[in-house]
């Protein structure tokens, strides 16, 4: 019999879902500040988008190194260290008197970010024994990130009406104090004692393949096919591959190959990643869809997406509690059917669904989304053994991160492609143009003309629209195959075949995620330019 978590445990999980409410209303916020910010440090176009976008780089490059320094050193310790780095960096940030600054301060966000996310995932493994726990225990710091996005637009507005632009670095920075005084007292340390030397080398060559790899995948996606982004990109793959080749040549790697040699944690991570590709591939176009062609203010447009906000809080909390009647390979196969049919529900919106589709589509993907990442994540992690725990949970969150990151590049590209083809022959526009240039030339021609061509550049996106959210559906349905044929349980020896058992498997856990669903727009807004 499993031990239960007790009172200890449930409020060392607030202690826990805090920081991350506050650390993800903190990325947020800062995409409203950026009009002071520039206004006042005067930022270059370049360094501007490394003060906005170093922070996402570090994170996604430092997570496996972190996750496991956590297994070395002790997850609660490279939390706590975290924590107060962060509360650091971000006063640093706030008070930043020249770009080199902020973007100093940023990066170091970046490394305290890293190691927050697998060590406090890390944690609740260890605090909830219990899979039903656990699975609560997941969907109540999933939802935290959610409620962090949710809150960022009202608490960012008050705070940049009334303050300077450094105020919204400063939302973190209690809860993460709260974190280092009654830490200690409320979460269990937790990490393998059997591990010897940390390996650096291939801490920095994985830090560096994946951040090559995230800079240049953005750079492909706003630049197109350009010489520069691929060359990194391929950089990128020749560190990685070198990264792997010494992984399996030492004694004591940075990352334990061999959980990959199992079937179900190979679908897991390739159904979260694959989630995530088109979460993140497809969210900037349902922006612009809001604002350009809808005509909703940035407000209006921001209030619209917070029902699908709650579904994917909702759904996070109910996902685990079906693992009482089901296996966990039926519910995120469902899910992930849930989010395709969302994705096509999207797709009516330009051919008479309008808003209400969309909207409709949103909340339906929304709770499609929420098991399948609370799912595979807690497989994956609860794949390994409890002491390298926190390097599972940063493969996963990685994983995430390259997901959308390339999914930003593909299906970005797939509505530029689109909606050029429907736009080749206006007349006044260049080859390469943008919606939004289209929206500005139509206000400079007469009204008729204007009229005209807006017409045409509803068409032209709505036609775009439609189509990236029918292969965003069609991609999440087929991993809702392999999920269902292969996310069973474990059967020892002598027992009845998996597809067999009626026993489901335990809820697995969600990779710490920047506040995903929430935050996918604000992400996608800033890696690509015009579509």
């Amino acid at each position: 019999m499993r031990a239960t978590a007790g009172a200890r445990e449930w409020a060392g999980l607030a202690v826990l879902a805090l920081p991350c409410l506050l650390v993800s209303l903190d990325a947020e916020v800062l995409n409203l500040a950026a009009p002071q910010l520039a206004a006042d440090l005067r930022p270059s176009a370049v360094e501007l988008l490394w003060i906005l976008d170093s922070y996402v780089f570090v994170v996604a490059g430092a997570l496996i190194a972190m996750g496991v320094l956590g297994d070395r050193i002790g997850r609660r310790r490279l939390l706590l260290i975290g924590a107060a780095a962060f509360a650091l960096s971000s006063l640093l940030a706030a008070f930043a008197t020249s770009p080199e600054r902020l973007i100093a301060a940023r990066v170091l966000m970046g490394l305290a970010g890293a190691s927050l996310m697998p060590s406090t995932l890390a944690l609740i493994r260890a605090m909830f024994a219990d899979g039903r726990q656990r699975g609560i225990a997941l969907g109540v710091w999933s939802a935290s990130f959610s409620l962090g996005g949710l809150a960022a637009p009202l608490i960012g507005g008050v705070l940049l009406e009334h303050f300077w632009w450094g105020s919204v670095f400063l939302l973190a920075v209690p809860a993460t104090v709260l974190l280092v005084l009654v830490g200690p007292a409320l979460l269990p340390e937790a990490r393998d004692r059997d591990a010897g030397g940390f390996d650096l080398a291939g801490a920095v060559l994985s830090l560096a393949a994946v951040l090559i790899l995230v800079y240049g995948v953005k750079r492909l996606a706003a630049e197109g096919r350009a010489a520069v982004p691929f060359l990194t990109v391929v950089v990128a793959a020749a560190l990685f591959a070198l990264f792997l080749r010494r992984q399996r040549r030492i004694p004591r790697p940075l990352l334990d190959l061999t959980m990959f040699s199992d079937a179900r944690v190979r679908v897991a991570l390739a159904a979260n990643a694959l989630s995530f590709f088109v979460l993140y591939g497809t969210q900037l176009a349902i922006v612009q869809y809001l604002q350009v062609v809808l005509g909703l203010s940035p407000l209006r447009a921001g209030l619209w997406a917070l029902p699908s906000v709650g579904a994917f809080l909702a759904a996070s909390l109910l996902g685990p509690q079906l693992l009482r009647w089901f296996p966990a390979g039926r519910v995120v196969a469902v899910g992930a059917v849930v989010m395709a049919a969302g994705h096509a529900t999207m797709a009516l919106a330009p051919y008479g669904g309008g808003l209400p589709a969309l909207v409709a589509g949103m909340v339906i993907g929304g709770c499609g989304l929420a098991p399948v990442y609370t799912l595979t994540t807690d497989l994956v992690v609860s794949s390994v053994r409890s002491s390298r725990a926190g390097m599972g949970a940063a493969v996963t969150e990685t994983g995430a991160e390259l997901g959308g990151a390339i999914g930003i590049a593909v299906l970005g590209s797939v509505v530029v492609a689109a909606y050029r083809n429907g736009m080749a022959e206006a007349t006044g526009l260049p080859a390469d143009g943008t919606l939004m240039d289209a929206a500005a030339a139509a206000g400079r021609l007469p009204a008729a003309a204007g009229a005209a061509l807006l017409e045409r550049v509803d068409d032209a996106y709505g036609f775009a629209f439609a189509l990236v959210s029918l292969v965003a559906a069609g991609l999440v349905a087929v991993a809702a195959v392999p999920a269902f044929r292969t996310l069973w349980p474990p059967v020892p020896d002598g027992d009845v075949p998996a597809a067999e058992s009626p026993a489901p498997m335990e809820p697995p856990a969600p990779a710490l995620g920047r506040g995903r669903l929430e935050k996918a727009a604000s992400v996608n807004e800033r890696s690509i330019s015009g579509e």
